[in-house]
């Protein structure tokens, strides 16, 4: 917090509201992290236009306030919090509050996220992996995260002929074992 050079005072804000309720604090990627008997429960983050306080399990959070924001269009169970200064912080510290509770009881409850659906492929990567059992046990040995990843950058190509040539383009990633992002 103390490198912080975005956002210094609203991390300064928000951590009482953490460490009162007796979570733990470390510093995990890079970032303060707060957890419960060892399980990870919310982490600050700083964005360039907000600071974002992070439920890992924001998905199971009743929120009545409609404070919490997914973290994108393909996120399933983090959900956070956004805060611009900390005069936001202060006229929300209630609301934040139960929703730090709530996510304490969610843990102590030991709810988890359910399953993401079975992944189906777009076409063009499904026939492909079909026609190719060592390309088929490459992509199987990737983890389901890098599965949807490559699944996710194929199918966005709006035309037939595109999505092949991006198959084309990843075989040798997967291959290589390697994720969408890894180099």
């Amino acid at each position: 917090m103390a490198a912080s050079e975005t956002w210094p005072a609203e991390m300064a804000a928000l951590r009482p509201l953490l460490l009162e309720r007796g979570l733990g604090e470390q510093v995990k990627w890079r970032k303060p992290c707060y957890d419960l008997d060892g399980a990870n429960l919310a982490i600050m983050q700083e964005m360039k236009g907000f600071l974002a306080l992070m439920f890992f399990k924001g998905a199971l959070l009743d929120d009545p306030d409609s404070l919490l924001r997914s973290q994108g269009a393909n996120s399933r169970s983090a959900k956070r919090l956004e805060f611009t200064s900390v005069a936001e912080i202060e006229a929300a510290t209630q609301a934040i509050g139960d929703l730090i509770d709530r996510a304490i009881a969610v843990e102590e409850a030991g709810l988890e996220i359910p399953p993401a659906p079975e992944l189906e492929l777009v076409a063009e990567l499904q026939d492909r992996l079909d026609a190719d059992p060592a390309l088929r046990a490459a992509f199987d040995q990737l983890t389901p995260g890098r599965q949807r990843e490559y699944h996710l950058q194929i199918s966005s190509a709006k035309k037939a002929e595109t999505r092949v040539a991006r198959v084309d383009k990843y075989v040798p990633k997967i291959l290589a074992g390697k994720g969408f992002r890894d180099r």
